[in-house]
């Protein structure tokens, strides 16, 4: 609770304006503390918390933070985080992902640091590959990626295919390895280009979007061949096709449109599927205790 809060301490450069200074007045009904200068504060923590790692202090609990998020680069080139920004360490966090392709033997893991929403707008951490991948349709393979920071900040990053439990890690020492003034461009850049970001972001999850739809009626057709109706067939592979020649233009209100009526036709089509296979499953159980009876009969 706020409440509980007896001092605040105000950290960093750009808390020395005074607009920030009011707004923390406001949030938590107090002044802050100014007797220690805001750009000394952080050594000071590092001192403290070399003093409780030493054991030289023992009635202190010093919470460290992550300063900026941490996460992976995925389809698209979109940043997804694992480990949000201000996350209390030591911490460990994980999510499952899969591949882009069909039959993909490897995956990259491409570790970044940052807010921006885009992949290349971040600090690039470290890169590794995990291999052997067996054989399988896109979205297939389960790839769980773990991020587990230590007390020391060391950062462990690991990938590993739940099919085969294969594995691959690195150790990251000093995962920021950035200047006080740095983390806060980055966060203030995060800010200031906060609605060109969230465009880009739109638009990459917008296309990343039709080609997964554009593979699934792809794969709808192949696997249900014969029973697809022949005009149904027609339509998907059509609006497969316009879906794909708006994805190579940079309108994202066209390829949302035609994402919209691929989907539309996927969905009548794939409930259509869906009845025939209840049909199918039905009828055996519809014929069993027929059978039965006249068995009855002649006997």
């Amino acid at each position: 609770k706020i409440s509980d809060i007896n001092e605040v301490i105000l950290v960093g450069g750009q808390t020395r304006m005074p607009l920030i200074i009011e707004e923390v007045k406001k949030l938590f009904g107090k002044e802050p503390h100014k007797d220690i200068n805001p750009d000394e504060v952080v050594a000071l923590g590092a001192a403290v918390q070399g003093g409780i790692m030493q054991g030289e202090i023992r009635d202190v609990l010093l919470l460290d933070v992550t300063p900026l998020s941490l996460g992976i680069e995925t389809l698209g080139e979109v940043f997804t985080k694992i480990i949000e920004k201000n996350t209390t360490v030591p911490v460990s966090k994980s999510q499952v992902f899969s591949t882009a392709a069909d039959n993909q033997p490897s995956v990259e893991i491409h570790i970044l640091q940052g807010e921006r929403p885009m992949a290349h707008d971040n600090k690039t951490l470290g890169k590794f590959i995990l291999d052997s991948i067996p054989p399988a349709p896109r979205g297939i393979p389960q790839i769980e990626v773990s991020f587990d920071i230590d007390a020391n900040g060391i950062l462990n990053v690991k990938a590993k295919d739940r099919a085969t439990g294969k594995e691959q890690s690195v150790r990251i020492e000093g995962s920021s390895g950035l200047t006080e003034n740095e983390k806060q461009k980055m966060t203030a850049d995060a800010e200031k280009y906060a609605v060109e970001d969230a465009k880009k972001k739109e638009s990459a999850e917008a296309r990343n979007l039709g080609e997964t739809l554009i593979y699934t009626a792809e794969k709808m057709i192949k696997e249900n061949d014969a029973k697809i109706k022949e005009e149904d067939k027609e339509e998907l592979k059509t609006k497969s096709e316009k879906l794909k020649t708006e994805l190579k233009s940079d309108n994202l209100e066209e390829i949302k449109k035609a994402t919209e009526e691929l989907s539309k036709v996927a969905q009548r089509v794939g409930g259509a599927l869906y009845a025939q296979g209840k049909e199918g499953e039905q009828k055996p159980a519809d014929d069993t205790p027929k059978s039965q009876e006249s068995q009855e009969k002649k006997s």
